[in-house]
């Protein structure tokens, strides 16, 4: 029989083994019995004792050392077939021996084909012991012939379909291997991902958040050097600014390191002095201290609009960005921005009367970075320009339906 696996291959085999492993000592042993007490003193019966006492030998032999190099399952059937043949020469009470032994053929043949070798060969040995018999007449050999072969008839429907049940067995358990190898490759994959996506959640949140910042600072920084003397009330509050900005930095940098749970993320961003109410409050800041530190005219229009701490949170780390971007590299004299309710969702559209560029040859983190958050949420960033007509930033948050005054009202950063 092939060679098994898994579980349910295993606990067959080992069932069978110990089944037939007890008929058949009860059988070796009644047998024994009736030879030496039974029978006619003989050397026929010491013969057909020495031959039963060799496959009793051998079987013992397989059955407590199952890795004897010398002993193997071949050996043994061997040993089984010349046994058969001898006790079916020397007597005629063969037949309890050779169906006891039938599923043995199977159960060590380890193929198909070896076991219906064997048995072939079991067969013609008892056939060919019985005809050599000299007390053997025709009618007698018919007889044993036709019972013989509805017996051997009988054993291979029922090998072949125990082998079927094994193999079956063998192939399930296979295809359950490879499912649960398939799965942890998946779990390991999504492990992964998730670690990069992590990753680059943190790498966007550190630049639309503790970069710009830091940008923020280092130009504050380069006018109060530049119009410290001739200007010093402009200075002061250009490092009042500074001030500002750090701090809040700092309380971004604790609002990220404390991400990892939702409720001391809430706890840092009310610690970090998030401003209570509408996310149009929190906009109206950030665009005075936009338009306090550049000088740029700033144009806004800004909605009452409730929504979830997420929702807010994108708009924010957009409107952030995008000043940003005028801020470095637009040249703009007036920015525009406009926070509406719409059906359908939120819209957040910032423009500007600067250079302009070209979108398709943006390799910037920035849009990039307001385009995942958006899409994180179901919405959808928009970016018009050309060089030299300006730029339309417009992002679009779907919401569901509006939440309660006091919900819309909690921190935004």
């Amino acid at each position: 029989m092939t060679a098994l696996a898994g579980p349910s291959a295993d606990a067959f085999w080992a069932a069978s083994l110990r089944r037939w492993n007890a008929v058949c000592w009860v059988l070796f042993a009644a047998m024994a019995v009736g030879l030496a007490a039974m029978d006619r003193p003989g050397g026929s019966k010491y013969g057909a004792l020495a031959l039963l006492g060799c496959v009793v030998l051998c079987y013992a032999l397989l059955d407590r050392f199952p890795d004897n190099p010398v002993v193997r399952p071949h050996v043994y059937l061997s040993v089984l077939v010349l046994a058969l043949g001898g006790i079916a020469y020397l007597r005629s009470s063969y037949a309890a021996l050779f169906m006891v032994t039938l599923p043995h053929y199977w159960m060590f043949g380890r193929t198909p084909r070896a076991s219906m070798g064997f048995l072939g060969a079991a067969t013609v040995a008892t056939l060919a012991g019985t005809w050599s018999r000299r007390d053997s007449s025709l009618e007698f050999f018919s007889e044993t012939l036709m019972s013989t072969l509805i017996v051997v008839a009988v054993g291979v429907l029922i090998g072949l379909w125990a082998h079927s049940v094994v193999a079956q067995s063998t192939e399930r358990a296979r295809l359950i291997s490879e499912l649960e190898r398939t799965q942890a490759e998946l779990s390991e994959a999504h492990q992964r991902q998730g670690a990069a996506d992590e990753r680059e959640r943190m790498a966007r949140d550190i630049h639309d958040t503790l970069a710009q910042g830091f940008a923020s600072i280092v130009v504050l920084a380069e006018a109060v050097r530049a119009g410290l003397a001739s200007d010093p009330a402009r200075s002061a509050r250009q490092l009042r600014s500074i001030e500002s900005t750090a701090r809040e930095n700092l309380a971004e940098a604790r609002e990220l390191v404390g991400s990892a749970q939702a409720q001391a993320q809430a706890q840092a961003q009310r610690q970090g002095g998030a401003a209570a109410g509408s996310v149009g409050v929190t906009l109206r800041r950030i665009l005075d201290r936009f338009a306090e530190d550049t000088a740029i005219t700033v144009v806004a229009d800004l909605a009452d609009v409730a929504c979830d701490q997420q929702t807010r949170i994108a708009l924010l780390r957009c409107t952030q960005e995008s000043l940003a971007n005028v801020r470095k590299h637009a040249r703009a004299s007036t920015v525009g921005v406009i926070l509406t309710r719409r059906p359908y969702g939120v819209e957040l559209e910032v423009t500007d009367d600067g250079a302009g560029f070209v979108p398709e040859e943006s390799t910037g983190f920035g849009l990039d970075g307001m385009r995942k958050r958006l899409a994180e949420l179901g919405g959808r960033l928009t970016v018009t320009s050309s060089v030299g007509d300006g730029t339309r930033v417009l992002a679009m948050i779907p919401l569901g339906m509006p939440m309660d005054t006091d919900q819309g009202n909690e921190g935004a950063e």
